[in-house]
């Protein structure tokens, strides 16, 4: 009797505890994409593109514009660095409360954000154009090797 008596709590504490472990990483996960997402925020305002490449996976996809594209590492620094060496946001925030959500096995997450930016950037004839605009947009996330890597954008602007 004694022995079922201490199997059947070894069973319920070991239910218990996978189930505590599933809930703590899951809270973990959503707290980590959200990080990652306000990074993304702060890279932008702050230029750093080298620290937005490194939360992301080597090749990403992205849909927007009507069109599917994958891209490496080296064709989004060739693409971002005119970007954000030419322009500077007074405002890149979020207008709500990001969306974040993590697959039941932990592999897969994703972020639906709603943006508001404002600043200026420098024409081609080199003058200052302010621009004002909302974006919305999901972060799709994969985690490889145990980290949390961006692997693909879809997006829209408001028009």
């Amino acid at each position: 009797m004694r022995r079922c008596t201490l199997v059947a709590l070894l069973s319920i504490t070991t239910l218990t505890t996978s189930g505590c472990v599933t809930i703590q990483t899951a809270d973990s996960d959503i707290a980590t994409l959200k990080a990652m997402h306000e990074n993304v925020l702060e890279f932008h305002r702050q230029g750093k593109l080298e620290a937005w490449l490194a939360q992301e996976a080597d090749v990403v996809v992205s849909a927007n514009r009507g069109q599917v594209s994958f891209s490496s590492a080296d064709e989004r620094r060739a693409r971002r660095e005119p970007y954000l060496s030419s322009t500077t946001f007074d405002v890149y925030r979020d207008l709500r409360e990001p969306v974040v959500k993590v697959s039941d096995d932990g592999t897969l997450g994703w972020v639906i954000a709603e943006v508001e930016m404002k600043g200026s950037s420098l024409s081609e004839s080199g003058e200052r154009v302010a621009f004002e605009a909302v974006w919305a947009w999901i972060e799709l996330y994969e985690k490889q090797g145990g980290a949390w890597k961006a692997v693909g954008n879809v997006s829209n602007r408001r028009p």
